[in-house]
């Protein structure tokens, strides 16, 4: 955390243009927008601009809830998986878009197939639709995963309804 006042550059060359006690109006790669408080901490990171920014996710094949989105810019096929502690990512996806985890620490990952080894790593972004999340915790594991499963690092920052064909962060 750091302290920014208006008309300051602070971390990731986020520029602060204006504040009040309702929110701020922040420049974030070159976008104006605002910026609304909240009086939920989601430990770190933040949603879109809007604090009513909405992502619908229809179910897919499977019964299983399918959504495109990006880690760190690169785009990415997630499976909703609301029993996963942590945004979850097989060796070949994390290598194709170009993660770093070969020095991160190690960890033993509970698996359907049983316990497995891999590495905790954050991610800088994760992206679903009009919704980005940083420093985001991630697991990547060294098995193959035809998906990347969004899980509870990324989906307990926001209020998540479901019906039988649709979920809505």
């Amino acid at each position: 955390r750091k302290l920014v006042r208006a008309g300051q550059v602070g971390p990731g060359g986020v520029e602060v243009i204006s504040a009040d006690s309702r929110g701020a109006v922040l420049r974030v790669n070159g976008q104006t927008a605002r910026y609304e408080l909240s009086r939920e901490y989601s430990g770190g990171g933040y949603s879109a601009p809007s604090a009513r920014a909405r992502v619908s996710i229809a179910k897919g094949a499977g019964g299983h809830y399918w959504v495109a989105g990006s880690v760190n810019g690169r785009t990415l096929q997630f499976m909703v998986d609301t029993g996963a502690t942590t945004v979850g990512l097989g060796v070949s996806d994390a290598n194709r878009i170009g993660l770093k985890y070969q020095d991160a620490p190690r960890v033993q990952v509970a698996t359907a197939n049983g316990n497995v080894p891999g590495w905790r790593i954050k991610l800088s972004t994760v992206r679903v639709g009009d919704i980005e999340v940083r420093e985001v915790d991630a697991i990547v594991t060294p098995m193959s995963m035809p998906f990347v499963l969004l899980g509870n690092s990324f989906l307990s920052r926001f209020q998540m309804t479901r019906t039988s064909e649709q979920m809505v962060l």
